[in-house]
This record gives C-alpha cells, structure tokens and sequence, in this order.
C-alpha cells in the first residue's frame, strides 16, 4: 500500500498555486550547470538532442534520464536544478530534448507528444549500450511525467539496469487535465501555450505546406484544436480524443512493476483530481503516489535552492540501488 505521506511545508507565499507554479517558471535562479550536448540520430530519419552533464567528482557509475513538459526543453529551471542537484550527488544527467525542442526544428512533419514512449525507449537503449553506467533511472516532469509513466507500463522488456524512476506532475488524464487547463482561473497558462506551440506550427508550415496551412494554424484558439489539428494528425491517431485515451498514464499505471514514485501537488490546478490515482497505489506494490497539499505545476520551492521534489527524486531513487 505505497501511500506516501508527504513532509513537503512550503513558505507561506508558495502555497499559492499559481505563485509557486510561475515563480519556478519564470524567476528561480538554479546554479550553473555545464552541459554537452549529444545529438542522437533515429532509425526513421529524424534526430533527437541530449543535453548532457556529469558528476562532480569522478566518473559516475549511475545515470539519470530527464525528461520535461510542454514546449519545454533541457534548459527549462526545473531540468537544471535537477541536473545540478544529481550532479553534485555523483550521477551522471542525460536531459532529452524531445524531438523540435532544442533550437532546432526537426526534420519530419512529427515531433513529440505525451505518449511517444518509442523515443524514451530508444534513447535509454542508447545511452546504455554506449555508455559505461551500471544504473540508470528516469526523472519526468508534466507531459514527459506521462511520458514515462506509460512507458513503464506499455509490458516491454525494460533493461535490467533501471532501477527507479520519478515522475513530477503527471497529467495522467490527458482529457480530463486539458479541461482543467481551460478553466478561466488557468486562462493565462492555457494562452501562453497556444501560443508558442503555434510558433512551431508555422515553422512545419513551412517545411510542409503540404500537411498544414496558416489558416488552420489561426483557427486554432485552445490546446484541444491543435491537438485535433497537428498532434494526433501527425502522429497516427484518428483524433485528439483518440490521442488522449491511447496516451493517458492512467491506462499504463497498474502494469509498472520498477519503484516508481508520481508526486502530484493537491492545489496543481493543471491537473485532474484522478491524475493521483489512490486505489492503483494501493493495489501495485511498485507504484508509490505522493500528494502534498501545495506544490503548484512543477513548483515545490522550499527555502533552499533545492526543490522538495529533487531531494526526494534522489532519495526515492538511491534507495533502490
């Protein structure tokens, strides 16, 4: 019964959800990190960026994957103050830039979505089969947090080195969270993310006038348009409603059998209230289900320069190796 019961007690002014989640966003200062970055090519054509950054001491036998969210990349705060914290704790970081993010606009018409899982798999097979690491484990955030939760519950044969993995406010209703999204007090969010993923529609606009056109791209006024425009359309599936049901985590959950910890903040206004799914905690021994009261989407500042999720994604982690 892996109910976790969360210590997280946040300052007063982040327990307001949309302070947490902006401030982390937009204002947290996180040190340093000096990344490499890799670019992995894909059996299809396309190529995938991973932003890599080392352990501190010497070489590290563990690794750890980081996956972010939506319109996100592997320079977002949240990926470097992970990165960095790991680092000083001697692990390695490979941060994925899903496909597009990176600066760089991919080369097919499709890029990246909440259930993409092929892609995770091939990068962990990557980084394994070329690199030196004994360990590895995977920390996700929003969107790559479904990500990862389907993917380590779609039943393949995952590799023996992957210990644990962490996943950080999970939408695990992609339905029901998108509603939640569109709600007048998410107003500003949901327009924020409309329009930077239009950005990147223009720019596949014009590499594939042929799939997409400006004026579909305009008529597009909320997330669920471009998702029923571009993002199902692009990826193989009917509909965005089709996408939502075949991508959601809550399908994938009861099928984890590597500890995995999902901490999702209770006053997370992105989110479903069955995206903390209790019963399945209850009834998978390997899937542990934290859910403070505050938090915000992807926030959980603390009074430190480290976030609570950091420090418990390397405590859940390193108590599994």
């Amino acid at each position: 019964m892996p109910i976790v019961e969360s210590t997280y007690n946040p300052p007063y002014i982040f327990r307001n959800y949309h302070i947490s989640t902006i401030y982390a966003a937009k204002m947290r200062s996180v040190p340093a990190v000096s990344q490499t970055r890799e670019r992995l090519q894909l059996e299809d054509g396309d190529f995938i960026d991973i932003d890599w950054s080392y352990a501190n001491s010497c070489a590290s036998k563990n690794v750890l994957v980081v996956l972010h969210g939506l319109d996100g990349n592997a320079q977002r705060p949240y990926i470097l103050g992970l990165a960095h914290h790991f680092n000083k704790h001697a692990w390695d970081v490979a941060a994925i830039n899903f496909r597009g993010c990176s600066g760089e606009i991919n080369k097919l018409y499709k890029s990246y979505n909440a259930g993409a899982s092929e892609d995770l798999d091939y990068v962990v097979m990557h980084i394994l089969s070329t690199k030196k690491h004994e360990s590895l484990a995977i920390n996700g955030f929003s969107l790559g947090a479904n990500l990862l939760l389907k993917y380590l519950g779609e039943g393949n044969n995952l590799p023996i080195e992957l210990k644990a993995a962490v996943a950080i406010s999970a939408p695990c209703d992609l339905y029901a969270s998108l509603k939640k999204l569109d709600e007048t007090r998410n107003w500003l969010y949901s327009k924020r993310f409309v329009m930077q993923l239009k950005k990147q529609l223009h720019l596949k606009e014009k590499n594939f006038p042929e799939e997409i056109s400006k004026e579909q791209i305009a008529n597009c006024t909320n997330l669920y348009a471009i998702d029923e425009l571009y993002t199902s359309q692009a990826h193989g599936y009917a509909n965005a409603l089709e996408y939502y049901e075949k991508s959601s985590a809550l399908n994938f959950i009861p099928n984890i059998k590597i500890p995995t910890l999902l901490i999702n903040a209770k006053n997370d206004g992105f989110l479903s209230e069955n995206s903390s799914p209790v019963s399945m905690a209850k009834n998978n021994s390997d899937f542990f289900l934290e859910t403070p009261e505050y938090g915000g989407h992807v926030g959980f500042l603390q009074k430190k320069n480290t976030t609570y999720t950091e420090e418990r994604a390397l405590e859940f982690i390193t108590s599994f190796l």
